[in-house]
């Protein structure tokens, strides 16, 4: 695509096949952006990248787990061989686990869970982190929630998951802040249509709830000219949503 809010720009969204992060790639694409998709389910990827095709934008797919640490690494190789810098990262790839008391958590999941929702964050991090500052408008969005923003019972290491992530994120913005153009925040979508939100609350209506297409819209708005000067802060998307057409 030659027109578009993101024409020109690289940017890799993980856990790209499936809920938010397929909106948000279908989003980015149909704005100009060359996107790279990770995911671990190929067919979902596939069907994304249909839809990105049919509405004239390109990606290029990576199908692997987000816990293989190693790939990650060559990731960031792979990338600065085709395009030198990265301009766009999307951290939403998450796990939820087991909802119950934190001394009922199996050990196995409890590291499963922190490995999917922050080590590989992190990882992403070490791997892509001078793409990023290759970039003259390098930014990082990373997907948190609302049970990362207060204590809540039950929600056990994804809660926890996500406070440390918020805390990632604004360690990394200060680390960045004052020597690169890289801008680092964490947007919580809220309530989403997903299947992870159908996970959550298997009594709840999800017919009553934003499309994750809907929402996509307003990690646009944390890459326009307006987050130039934001770092290190972490936005609810509702109020973002006013600032981007829903086209």
């Amino acid at each position: 695509m030659v027109g578009g809010r993101l024409a020109g720009r690289i940017a890799l969204v993980t856990g790209a096949s499936r809920g938010l992060g397929a909106a948000i790639a279908k989003r980015f694409g149909a704005e100009g952006a060359e996107l790279i998709l990770l995911a671990r389910t190929s067919g979902g990827l596939e069907e994304v990248d249909d839809a990105v095709r049919e509405a004239g934008g390109h990606a290029t797919l990576v199908p692997l787990d987000i816990t293989d640490f190693a790939a990650l690494d060559r990731l960031g190789a792979a990338i600065y061989e085709r395009h030198k810098r990265l301009d766009i990262l999307v951290a939403n790839a998450a796990m939820l686990g087991t909802l119950s008391p934190l001394a009922h958590i199996d050990p196995k999941e409890w590291q499963k869970v922190i490995d999917v929702n922050l080590t590989a964050n992190w990882r992403l991090i070490r791997s892509l982190d001078p793409l990023l500052r290759a970039s003259p408008a390098g930014r990082a969005i990373f997907v948190t929630a609302s049970s990362g923003k207060a204590p809540r019972a039950y929600w056990g290491a994804y809660a926890l998951s996500k406070f440390a992530l918020e805390g990632l994120s604004q360690v990394l913005a200060a680390e960045l802040e004052g020597i690169s153009h890289v801008r680092v925040n964490t947007l919580n979508p809220g309530r989403a249509r997903t299947a992870m939100r159908r996970q959550a609350y298997p009594a709840e209506d999800l017919d009553t709830l934003p499309e994750p297409g809907r929402l996509a819209a307003a990690y646009l708005a944390l890459l326009g000219p307006a987050s130039r000067g934001i770092t290190g802060a972490c936005f609810d998307a509702q109020p973002l949503l006013e600032e981007v057409p829903s086209g």
